[in-house]
Order: C-alpha cells, then sequence, then structure tokens
C-alpha cells in the first residue's frame, strides 16, 4: 500500500537459464504420424479404410519429431512440454512440493519451425531404426509391429524461465535432475514402467543465465 493509498503490486521476477543435459539410457520417439491423422479422421468421417501394405521404413521416418533448418538439413527434436512434464512430476521426490505450482513457476521453451507446429528441444544424437512386438488396446490385444527412432547416445539443452522469487536456481536444477531419473521423457520411460528416456543434468558443462 502506497501513502495515498494505493494497492501497489510488483512484477513478477524470472530468470532465464540454458541447462545442459546427457541421456543416461536410449531416447525411443514417437510422433504421431501424419498417416494416422489422416486415418483417425477418415474414420471420423465415415470414410472406408483401405488397407494398405506397410513401410517399415517410412514408419520410421514419420516417427520423428523434425526441426527444418535454414541449411536444409533437418534437425531432430522432443517436445519441450515433455521434459516439464518430467521436471513437475519430480515433485513426488520431494516433501512440501506442489505440482499445481510448479506447473505456474516453471516454462519450458522449444523451437518453432515449418517442421513440426509444436516446441521442440532439439536432440543431439545418432538414430537407429528399432523394432518392437507392442499389443493394441482392445479386449483382443491384437500384436503389433512398430518402428521408432531410438538415440543410444543424446544430449540436449534446456531453456527454462523460473520464478526465481518462489525456487532457487540450484532447487531448478535439483527438479530437472530428478525428473530425469525418475520420470524420463519419450517411450518406455520410467513413469510408464520402463527404464529408457533418462537423463542428467551435464556437469561437465556450463549451465548459462540468460537474463538476470
Amino acid at each position: 500500500m502506497t501513502e495515498n493509498g494505493q494497492i501497489e503490486i510488483k512484477r513478477i521476477g524470472t530468470k532465464t537459464i540454458l541447462v545442459p543435459i546427457r541421456g543416461t539410457s536410449p531416447l525411443i520417439v514417437s510422433n504421431f504420424s501424419e498417416k494416422s491423422k489422416r486415418q483417425m479422421l477418415e474414420a471420423q468421417m465415415g470414410v472406408k479404410n483401405t488397407r494398405e501394405n506397410r513401410d517399415p521404413e517410412a514408419e520410421y521416418q514419420q516417427a520423428f519429431y523434425r526441426l527444418a533448418r535454414e541449411d536444409g538439413e533437418d534437425g531432430y527434436g522432443f517436445p519441450a512440454v515433455g521434459f516439464k512434464a518430467a521436471t513437475v512430476g519430480a515433485s513426488r521426490f520431494y516433501t512440501g512440493l506442489k505440482m499445481t505450482e510448479l506447473r505456474q513457476f516453471l516454462f519450458f521453451k522449444g523451437i518453432f519451425t515449418k517442421a513440426d507446429p509444436q516446441q521442440l528441444v532439439e536432440i543431439h544424437g545418432t538414430p537407429e531404426r528399432r523394432e518392437d512386438v507392442v499389443r493394441l488396446a482392445g479386449a483382443a490385444r491384437t500384436a503389433y509391429l512398430r518402428y521408432r527412432p531410438m538415440f543410444p547416445e543424446w544430449t540436449a539443452t534446456l531453456e527454462v524461465t523460473y520464478v526465481h522469487n518462489k525456487l532457487a536456481q540450484e532447487s531448478v536444477i535439483s527438479l530437472i535432475d530428478a525428473g530425469g531419473l525418475g520420470v524420463g521423457v519419450g517411450e518406455w520411460r520410467p513413469e510408464r514402467k520402463g527404464d529408457f528416456g533418462t537423463y542428467q543434468v551435464d556437469t561437465n558443462e556450463e549451465i548459462v543465465e540468460v537474463n538476470g
């Protein structure tokens, strides 16, 4: 309250840091392909689905999250929201933290390009094609082969904005580390009873503060 009786509200203070991470287990990615989207739309429109011959290589290529670079070479990415979910989910390991509050205090920024209409964190690594037997949902639980990209070794840099009067920088880093350990990202991550998609903050690289 000011001297003249006005209510004075200060702006929320935020800081942005770049946090390098390194995968501690392979990352399996599975983007929803344009073919699957088309088939879903056709089913909802009542269009009869024509059975097509499967192309494992095409399914593998369509499962990437891609970043369109100016040099013409596509890069690889993973949704920034996945890393935020893992970090917020790490609140389970600590007493007194609420997921609802962390969602409002932490923001993960990715890259928008014409290759994919969502914010992606660039993934650095060499992918390989993975073949897995999965069970389709439904009473029959039919076995089905899936072809997806896997990054055996991978790194990334997370751009994280946080409310600094609510969270200390070291706390943010600890949450990112815990999320990488116990929640993970991608297919078959620990949160989904797997052991893929885990990561840790790379202590060999510097954490850079973008603004203060």
